[in-house]
């Protein structure tokens, strides 16, 4: 899929905000379908696709964080990011939780936004930057289904629905088992930059990960100082 063909649902009450973005965006090629708040976004999904939610916190009627969990129970695999005038890291943190490939504090520059977009859409939609272009991974007594989102024990008959976040860095730490993945590649192909805020989400995605894969006494995720992660499996 081409990034331009890309259609986007934007979710934004405030009305010249909305009015910008979805005249932007359309002028750069995307098919861009607008709602005022979360009810409405949820209605559009039950009929219509889209490929990236782009979706404001504070809204009426649904606020971006429902909206977001409800994404995540009826469309799993649906990328979104968040806009937001929150930038407490935990709100930020809540959003990330709560699955979110990325987020925008406002105000919002418009180029920065469409970077931002073309680089969830180069991650999401090409296989390179993740290594392996294997949809079932397996690693130690795990097995990860990249396009499921899920990472299944049958030892132990254990599943868990990864956040896309979740996903994306497993898929990145199994597929260079037992090599050093360092800080700066890992926030540049998850996040598109490398700063100190992003590092600090990095690592809480990484005790996350522990936690699922701890029940395989052969596989850790060891922290060498300064530099990077290295999944290893004996």
């Amino acid at each position: 899929m081409k990034v331009e063909q890309a259609k986007l649902l934007l979710v934004e009450d405030e009305e010249a905000l909305g009015y910008l973005l979805s005249e932007y965006l359309g002028m750069k090629g995307f098919t861009v379908h607008w709602c005022k708040n979360g009810q409405e976004a949820l209605d559009y999904l039950s009929h219509q696709t889209a490929d990236l939610v782009i979706l404001d916190v504070m809204m009426p009627v649904m606020d971006g964080f429902t909206l977001a969990t409800k994404i995540k129970e009826k469309y799993a695999n649906l990328p979104f990011l968040f806009l937001t005038s929150k930038a407490m890291k935990i709100d930020v943190l809540k959003g990330f939780s709560l699955g979110a490939i990325d987020y925008l504090k406002k105000p919002i520059d418009e180029e920065e936004l469409l970077v931002r977009i073309r680089s969830i859409f180069s991650r999401i939609y090409t296989n390179d930057f993740l290594g392996t272009t294997e949809e079932i991974i397996t690693v130690g007594d795990f097995k990860l289904d990249y396009r499921n989102q899920k990472l299944t024990n049958d030892t132990i008959k254990s599943e868990v629905n990864l956040t896309k976040r979740e996903n994306e860095l497993l898929k990145i730490l199994v597929s260079n088992k037992n090599n050093l993945c360092t800080h700066r590649d890992i926030l540049i192909k998850l996040w598109g930059e490398n700063s100190y805020f992003n590092k600090k989400s990095l690592n809480v995605f990484i005790t996350r990960l522990r936690s699922y894969l701890k029940s395989d006494a052969n596989i850790s995720i060891e922290n060498v100082h300064g530099q990077g992660f290295i999944l290893k499996v004996q």
